[in-house]
């Protein structure tokens, strides 16, 4: 019996102290990385130049966002 117990103890604790890699943390960090970057793009591009940046044109895969969408009219 006692020979049992420190079998299943031997087993369990092999098991808690195994090296692990967290596959999930890093493929979050990876998929929010590009997608922040991803967005920090468009908005770059769709936002008012810089000091230098004035006549550079917006490449072809940025989509063009009209901000009046997205600003509120105090008219009213």
């Amino acid at each position: 019996m006692i020979s049992f117990l420190f079998a299943v103890s031997d087993i369990t604790t092999n098991a808690a102290n195994a090296p692990h890699f967290p596959y999930s943390a890093t493929l979050s960090l990876i998929v929010g990385f590009i997608a922040a970057a991803t967005i920090g793009s468009i908005a770059w591009y769709n936002s008012k130049r810089p000091t230098g940046w004035e006549d550079k044109e917006r490449p072809d895969f940025v989509p063009d966002v009209d901000k009046s969408d997205f600003i509120a009219e105090t008219d009213k």
